[in-house]
């Protein structure tokens, strides 16, 4: 930590030409109570969401529901993704506890569609690809 604050010293005093101890301490403040605001439970989900999407089959599963636009079937996506029944079924359960897919039962057919968290987040990724 103390080489922390002094490189924090050094940029302080880069920044604002004098850098006082009350200048580092009002600094590491600040910094505390952006670091304070990240909820811990609340960054467990979002890197939850990130993980389901970290994966090739369960990122083209998203990325399908969403262009769709509305429910498919198992079947349907099992035309899509080259797994086994039993790993579609693995993926599209962790996009589920994700909020990224929700799926019901209608007869005897499993159906799912995208949340809007999944059209969202595909959303900000197409408009970042390629950005600098």
């Amino acid at each position: 930590m103390a080489q922390a604050t002094e490189r924090l010293r050094r940029f302080l005093d880069d920044e604002l030409g004098e850098c006082r101890s009350e200048d580092v301490e009002r600094r590491l403040n600040e910094l505390g109570t952006l670091e304070a605001a990240l909820e811990g439970e609340r960054v467990e989900a979002e890197l939850d969401v990130l993980s389901a999407l970290a994966n090739e089959t369960r990122y083209t599963l998203v990325r399908v529901l969403v262009a769709a636009g509305e429910e498919l079937c198992v079947c349907e996506l099992n035309a899509v993704v080259d797994v086994s029944e039993s790993g579609l079924s693995h993926a599209l359960s962790a996009l589920v506890d994700a909020g990224l897919v929700d799926g019901r039962k209608d007869g005897r057919w499993k159906k799912y569609r995208a949340t809007n968290r999944a059209v969202a987040l595909v959303t900000v990724l197409e408009g970042s690809v390629g950005d600098e």
